[in-house]
């Protein structure tokens, strides 16, 4: 007698086991056919389905309909209106249309239900149809329906980081439009430009490699200084490298990336690594802030041994990237000393300021 509960699995058992004895619908024995067919259909189901049922819109679900139901208390022979009961206001003039003979399809629905023991925002694709006897009569509604939860979040996700990559393009091509600016201005002759313009791009691609792995989020100071000196091979067991762990922001990676280019290849020309004996000194430190306040990044690039430094007639590409552009990209001060045997760079900066987003943008 109960040959359409066969296959269903859990939830047949569920059904056979229930006590009916209070319930409108009866025993299973006494559905009518049109019921008996519906759930025999639905427990085949491997989509989730639940079937409401009469004016007391009894419900019936299946298997692969429990992980939407989530920890609430079982929903075999409740009323629907009961189980949803968080969210009935917005179910109900669905469900009365249903049972008025119009079926609903609605994608990505809306709702805070509470099936974990909190409110859960989430979203669901369904469609609510009307379920017939041989005469037409609407007797009761299936619930076809997916969670789209998922797919909703990713998508806001997607469009946060496609905020952020647009935001980050943006700032990329401005200092990719100034580097070649300054450079074409700064230089002699065309062939001159060119040929610095590539070193500095080079370097710029560099930092980039590093943010790449990172997802584009930050990059390791020491990371960076490594890739400076990945073109000047013969000089890098002539530059000293000291500090702690410190991770900068996109923007202010790409930026002392290139300051430190300016710095490398000046040293290596007329520089302390422009002769046999000199070497370079780079040691950075993030002190604790006083009575609680930010710490500080402090950094300073010492060239000892080489010739005689004598300070520029007018300033250059590189004297302008790490004086301005380096000054607003870490909030803080930064300052280049001509001393006689050395030139001295230094940054003295809010450890905040090179590594929030958005600061010196």
């Amino acid at each position: 007698m109960l040959s359409f509960l066969e296959g269903g699995g859990s939830i047949a058992d569920a059904i056979r086991s229930h006590d009916w004895s209070d319930s409108p619908l009866g025993p299973p024995q006494t559905w009518p056919q049109e019921l008996k067919t519906t759930v025999g259909l639905v427990l085949g189901s491997h989509f989730p389905q639940c079937i409401v049922w009469g004016p007391s819109l009894i419900t019936i679900s299946n298997h692969a309909f429990l992980p939407i139901l989530g920890d609430k208390p079982s929903a075999l022979g409740r009323p629907f209106n009961e189980v949803w009961s968080e969210v009935w206001p917005s179910l109900m003039p669905m469900v009365e249309k249903a049972f008025k003979g119009e079926a609903t399809y609605i994608e990505d629905f809306p709702l805070t239900i509470e099936r974990h023991g909190y409110p859960e925002k989430v979203h669901f694709t369904f469609c609510y149809s009307p379920i017939r006897d041989a005469h037409g009569r609407v007797l009761g509604m299936l619930d076809t329906v997916t969670e789209t939860t998922h797919k909703i979040e990713l998508h806001e996700r997607q469009k946060i980081l496609s905020g952020e990559l647009g935001h980050r393009l943006k700032n990329l091509l401005s200092i990719v439009q100034a580097v070649a600016s300054q450079t074409l201005r700064q230089s002699l002759d065309l062939e001159t430009a060119n040929e610095a313009l590539a070193f500095r791009l080079a370097a710029f691609g560099r930092a980039a490699d590093v943010l790449t792995a990172s997802h584009w989020d930050d990059a390791d100071l020491d990371t960076l200084v490594r890739g400076a000196l990945a073109t000047h091979g013969s000089i890098a067991d002539r530059f000293r490298a000291n500090g702690p762990p410190v991770r900068f922001r996109s923007e202010v990676a790409l930026a002392f990336a290139l300051a430190l280019h300016e710095l490398v290849t000046n040293a290596t020309k007329y520089g302390a690594l422009s002769n046999e004996t000199g070497h370079v000194d780079l040691k950075w430190s993030v002190e604790p802030g006083p009575n609680g306040e930010e710490g500080r990044f402090n950094l300073t690039w010492r060239e000892i041994g080489g010739p005689l430094v004598q300070p520029p007639t007018r300033r250059g590409f590189g004297s302008l990237m790490i004086e301005r552009s380096l000054r607003g990209y870490f909030r803080g001060e930064t300052a280049i000393s001509y001393h006689p045997d050395g030139l001295i760079f230094q940054i003295d900066a809010p450890l905040a300021g090179a590594q929030a987003e958005g600061i010196g943008t």
